[in-house]
């Protein structure tokens, strides 16, 4: 049987970060080293309210960015602020699993941040006490896929990382070994 196509970020978790932390944090089991379940990809789309096509523009775009299709989220309750009925599209989100999980994460890391303006890291304060971890991205043009002349307008997106990890200190040296470019 053919052994099956292996991201370079998954094998290098399997074979080497698995190793070292399973040493570092003295686990009892193999099972209790932490690692990534899922990424979660969330692009609000507020100005789709008065016109549906640049709904269709930001979904198109997550699409692009990630290799599947986004789901249209929409409002749960009903806002005259925002001239926002319940039930109304208002963002597209994506749930990432297993080999796009890791081919999207190893895109992110080695490619689309560094493209950002001025950047210096990603912040270590932004995990939650169950250890996933959230950052903001203001800019879906740094990702290579996007065609920048056929943007019509820059849009940023959330990333959420959900870990199997317990705490924060182990989701932070799990996504750390993992390349992931926090602040000095």
């Amino acid at each position: 049987m053919a052994k099956a196509n292996v991201n370079r970020l998954e094998k290098q978790y399997k074979e080497k970060i698995v190793p070292e932390l399973f040493k570092e944090k003295q686990y009892k089991s193999i099972m209790q080293v932490p690692k990534i379940t899922k990424v979660v990809i969330n692009m609000g789309i507020g100005d789709a309210v008065q016109d549906t096509k640049k709904l269709d523009d930001a979904v198109l775009e997550l699409q692009q960015i990630t290799g599947q299709k986004p789901l249209v989220t929409k409002a749960k309750k009903s806002l005259a602020v925002f001239k926002l009925r319940e039930g109304m599209p208002i963002g597209a989100k994506v749930t990432l699993r297993g080999k796009r999980m890791y081919e999207f994460l190893d895109k992110l890391i080695s490619v689309a941040l560094p493209r950002v303006r001025d950047f210096r890291g990603v912040p270590k304060t932004s995990f939650d006490k169950q250890g996933n971890y959230t950052m903001g991205i203001k800019e879906q043009i740094i990702f290579p896929e996007i065609d920048y002349d056929k943007v019509k307008k820059v849009r940023g997106m959330d990333i959420t990382i959900v870990t199997t990890a317990n705490q924060k200190d182990e989701a932070f040296s799990l996504l750390q070994k993992m390349g992931m470019p926090f602040v000095k």
